[in-house]
């Protein structure tokens, strides 16, 4: 039997705050590719509608891959397995090819505005990136079994 170090708080924190982050992450991707009614769609700028609809059929894969992804790295950062730092490493990757294709193949630029198209998407990044290298730091301090 393998013991490890008590986690503190910090740990608790960390794993629900990331749960609730991947949990909304889980939201905008089910109802951007699942929950678009034709009213929705009608409302949508012209523009917006046809960046979405233009967007590559593999990137609702992605996208899905990546939120599901780290909705699961979470649970298992929270149940102290090793499994979330290979489940975070590949949302992280998922959000960056999700995130870099959208920024300079789709330009999102053009029609999201700065905000929307290159502000929120580093957060998203920044924050994938910061779940990963805390799971790999946990598990390298032996918080997680």
């Amino acid at each position: 039997m393998t013991t490890t170090n008590n986690p503190g708080k910090g740990l608790k924190i960390i794993g629900i705050l990331g749960l609730l982050w991947n949990l909304i992450g889980v939201f905008f991707w089910m109802a951007e590719n699942f929950m678009m009614t034709d009213e929705v769609k009608a409302a949508l700028p012209p523009e917006r509608l046809e960046l979405m609809e233009s967007a590559p059929s593999w990137g609702v894969i992605v996208y899905g891959i990546a939120t599901i992804g780290g909705v699961l790295a979470c649970i298992m950062l929270l149940m102290r397995k090793k499994l979330a730092v290979p489940l975070f490493l590949i949302s992280l990757l998922c959000i960056i090819i999700q995130m870099g294709y959208g920024m300079f193949f789709m330009k999102w630029g053009n029609v999201l505005g700065p905000v929307d198209a290159y502000v929120m998407p580093i957060i998203v990044i920044l924050i994938g990136v910061l779940l990963y290298l805390y799971s790999k730091k946990a598990a390298s301090k032996g918080l997680l079994s």
